[in-house]
């Protein structure tokens, strides 16, 4: 009777936990870059930041040429001369320093940009994989391209091609 009620148990518990075990996987990197605004957006970013880096470049070029200059100079220079240059070769580092903080800092202008071009895609790409999900009945979705821990997973829970689809 004991090993009845135990093989009963044992079973129920593994029906349990099969059914608990109600996940897919995705290949979120797959997703993003099979939709053409997304690779747009990434170009369109990648053009700005270019710009922008040679803006910064050219700034802190400027501010090395003060320098260059000022050490040219510094021997002929009076102490209130040097004092004044090196005044203003650091406020112009200081303002170069600003300006690229501006453009590739955490609120700069460049993150600006990121967050208008890419968050529609991401809202869209994350409501089809909750609607997805949802209407499948899967409880947890694994994504595959930014959890390198993953070791294995079986292709019959790989829904990337199915996700793909459904945002077309």
């Amino acid at each position: 009777m004991k090993r009845l009620l135990f093989a009963f148990f044992a079973v129920m518990l593994t029906a349990g936990v099969a059914t608990a075990q109600s996940y897919m996987v995705v290949d979120s990197e797959k997703v993003f870059k099979s939709i053409a605004a997304y690779n747009e957006a990434l170009s369109e970013i990648e053009t700005l930041s270019a710009t922008y880096q040679k803006q910064v470049d050219d700034k802190f070029a400027a501010v090395e040429t003060l320098y260059n200059n000022y050490m040219a100079q510094r021997a002929s220079l009076s102490q209130s001369a040097r004092q004044a240059k090196e005044n203003e070769i650091l406020s112009k580092e200081s303002e170069a320093t600003k300006f690229q903080e501006s453009l590739f800092g955490t609120d700069g202008e460049l993150m600006k940009k990121r967050m208008e071009l890419i968050q529609p895609i991401q809202k869209r790409v994350f409501e089809t994989l909750e609607s997805f999900a949802k209407q499948y009945g899967y409880d947890l979705i694994i994504d595959i391209a930014a959890n390198p821990t993953v070791l294995y997973y079986s292709t019959k829970v790989d829904f990337t091609d199915r996700i793909i689809e459904a945002l077309k």
